[in-house]
């Protein structure tokens, strides 16, 4: 009797003891302000995790900010204020040139998604001579896009036309739409909505066929330095986004509803086919080969860049761990 009576309260004892495991709470998520810089779907790899609620998974609780243009958007990585953020890689060999420390521990997008837009009465490049295109900001993605495009033109920047920095995407529409431009370089999105205003594509910047790191994940060396697990778990989050935008449609076709504002589903599933399907990439490593095109366009006039490698601009510590562990294999069984 007595074995029996011990057995029922040693039964409770460890009944008690698990059920106060069981009850213990799961550590705080850790705060992590993140910012994007265009309103459009080259960010939306990172959209789409924050609304599923990813990163919360990977244990942060992330706070988006938007700020206009890919140098800008350095600038405030750079100085600490915010510590990650998706932006073109060109911004990134800037600053490091300059004395910077950003790195890309991630690709967003390496293909240049903008199209030269203009007013109706432009008809070719030829009449922008003395006239003026719109960029967000010097060093984001539209001003190297830009830049590339020239190389083809017989018209030349300071010579022939002037560039004016708007800030976003919103800006350059509206300046294109006042005739504060004669052109601007537009987002997908924004060149379908162009369109409705009867404002004229010129270029398709697209078609150039350039490996360009039009969008990135960037952070700093001092803060990986500092936060190696926190930039470890946004990694894996945003990696796993990826995968979780490519096979949920609805959900991702209404997250892009949400932050381009627009409820015309026809519209957001061309941006989805576009965005998602065709250009993000399916595991979205660094890309040496997308930083060297930055290089050797900025070598051809800065020595600096012409000794620079590519490498330098890259952590890619985090894929080789998903890759050891065998994590991004999983995702995609």
């Amino acid at each position: 009797m007595r074995a029996k009576l011990f057995a029922v309260l040693l039964c409770g004892v460890l009944w008690t003891g698990n059920s106060a495991l069981w009850a213990q709470p799961k550590p705080p998520l850790e705060k992590m302000r993140f910012i994007y810089s265009a309103v459009g779907g080259s960010q939306s790899s990172i959209w789409i995790p924050h609304e599923a609620g990813i990163f919360r998974k990977h244990g942060l609780d992330i706070e988006l900010l938007y700020v206009g243009g890919g140098g800008r958007a350095a600038q405030v990585v750079q100085s600490g204020e915010v510590p990650m953020g998706v932006f073109t890689g060109g911004a990134v060999v800037n600053a490091d040139l300059a004395g910077g420390d950003l790195v890309v521990v991630a690709s967003t997008m390496n293909v240049i998604t903008f199209f030269l837009v203009a007013r109706p009465e432009i008809k070719q490049i030829e009449d922008l001579k003395g006239k003026r295109i719109g960029i967000t900001r010097f060093g984001s993605a539209t001003d190297f896009a830009l830049s590339y495009g020239e190389r083809s033109w017989p018209i030349k920047r300071g010579k022939d036309f002037a560039v004016i920095q708007m800030g976003g995407m919103p800006e350059m529409l509206q300046g294109l739409k006042s005739g504060a431009l004669e052109a601007a370089t537009l987002n997908v999105e924004f060149t379908l909505l162009a369109r409705k205003d009867n404002l004229r594509e010129l270029v398709d910047m697209s078609a150039m066929g350039l490996n360009f790191p039009t969008s990135a994940i960037v952070t700093t060396r001092s803060f990986i330095k500092r936060s190696e697990n926190t930039v470890r778990k946004f990694v894996r989050g945003f990696v796993e986004g990826v995968h979780y935008a490519k096979t949920q449609r609805a959900f991702s076709v209404d997250v892009f509803r949400k932050y381009l504002r627009n409820d015309d589903r026809e519209y957001l599933n061309a941006i989805y086919d576009l965005y998602i399907v065709r250009y993000v990439p399916k595991i979205p490593y660094p890309s040496p080969e997308a930083m060297k095109t930055v290089l050797d366009q900025l070598g051809e006039k800065d020595p600096k860049a012409a000794a620079a490698r590519p490498g330098q601009f890259i952590d890619n510590r985090f894929f080789q761990e998903m890759e050891r562990e065998g994590f991004i294999q999983k995702l995609w069984q």
